[in-house]
């Protein structure tokens, strides 16, 4: 595979299969399998591993020592922190192969998945959501939910900007991004943008 040498360092492996898009930089010590396929304008960190049946989307930064597993999806614009992890079996052991109980996981659109996070294998981690540095989530993400602790569990919104919503809201159940003024309504536990 053919690539500008300034977009994959030399210390890098791309196999042969894998699709790049344009304009995405694979930094120092990683790996990408043959059968992966990642978009445009993505960043891939130092010690990145993208496996084979791995599909990231454009704009998608992939910090330093992430590993990405079979089995995971990546939309668009999503961020994953340093040190975050993928699973892709939910009770490994080395001596028992379980190659055909890989569970999929689904990162939404614009989501944030902090540094040192852990996302257990099989979940849903919805639109622009966000996941808290440290967190380990074992449970599908709403969108926009703001997600914390061990096991993670909801403590508020936040807003496509990464701003985190008012916790009260008015009595339409909207409430506005402080920094870009987008208004959003929030009701029976679903964030939705409001319509202009």
């Amino acid at each position: 595979m053919e690539r500008p040498c300034d977009l994959i360092h030399a210390s890098a492996i791309v196999d042969d299969g894998a699709v790049l898009g344009d304009g995405t930089r694979v930094w120092h010590f990683s790996h990408v399998c043959g059968g992966a396929r990642i978009g445009a304008a993505c960043s891939l960190g130092q010690n990145v591993f993208i496996g084979n049946d791995v599909r990231v989307g454009d704009r998608v930064k992939i910090q330093n020592n992430v590993s990405v597993y079979d089995a995971v999806t990546i939309e668009d614009d999503v961020f994953c922190g340093p040190s975050m992890v993928f699973t892709n079996v939910y009770n490994p052991r080395s001596a028992v192969v379980r190659k055909d109980q890989y569970r999929r996981t689904h990162v939404g659109r614009g989501a944030t998945i902090g540094a040192n996070a852990t996302i257990v294998c099989g979940v849903t981690i919805g639109k622009y959501a966000f996941i808290a540095a440290g967190a380990v989530v074992n449970r599908d993400v709403p969108d926009f939910a703001l997600m914390a602790g061990v096991p993670a569990r909801q403590i508020g919104w936040m807003s496509r900007h990464g701003e985190r919503l008012p916790l009260s809201v008015d009595a339409t159940g909207r409430a506005s991004c402080p920094h870009t003024g987008d208004t959003y309504t929030i009701r029976n536990g679903v964030c939705r943008i409001a319509p202009t």
